[in-house]
């Protein structure tokens, strides 16, 4: 027996609520988003005329289950451009209302470098160049957690960045 134009349209709306309802349950799950800051940089030894340096990032769990995870990926970007990426396959466990600290290596491609080169000078009059470092916590307990932090650097005095 064919469903009519009426039954469809009951089904296609007893559908469209029925998703509403479970996407509304998953926000009622009272997770807080992780926080995550950039705590540092260090300079690692690069290749040929790439540029590399660890950069130590401080999660925070504000949450009341710990958060275990297993790889990051970064993306740096300085003056609103891209600049360095980088991944490491470092596990462990943010405790619950705790925080850890992880080290991901950054490569930043020469001509990247040499680019960037001519916008720093733009930003050495003001001593501060501005920064979005957007990355991924991967893990089987939390899928895939995206995050965001922005500043400014200031410029290098020995050679390095400090946030």
């Amino acid at each position: 027996m064919a469903a009519t134009g009426f039954t469809r349209a009951v089904r296609c709306f007893l559908a469209a609520v029925s998703i509403a309802c479970i996407a509304g349950c998953a926000g009622l799950t009272g997770r807080e988003p992780l926080r995550v800051n950039v705590a540092g940089l260090e300079p690692l030894a690069g290749e040929g005329l790439e540029m590399r340096f660890n950069v130590k990032l401080r999660i925070q769990n504000p949450n009341d289950t710990p958060l275990e995870f297993q790889g990051v990926s970064l993306q740096l970007d300085l003056n609103g451009k891209p600049f360095a990426s980088g991944v490491s396959d470092e596990a462990g466990v943010v405790p619950r209302f705790g925080e850890t600290v992880l080290r991901v290596p950054l490569t930043v491609p020469a001509f990247t470098a040499l680019r960037q080169a001519f916008a720093f000078a733009g930003g050495a009059a003001a001593g501060r160049i501005p920064y979005e470092l957007r990355g991924k916590l991967a893990g089987a307990s939390i899928g895939g957690t995206r995050f965001v932090d922005q500043g400014e650097l200031s410029l290098p005095t020995d050679g390095m960045f400090a946030p």
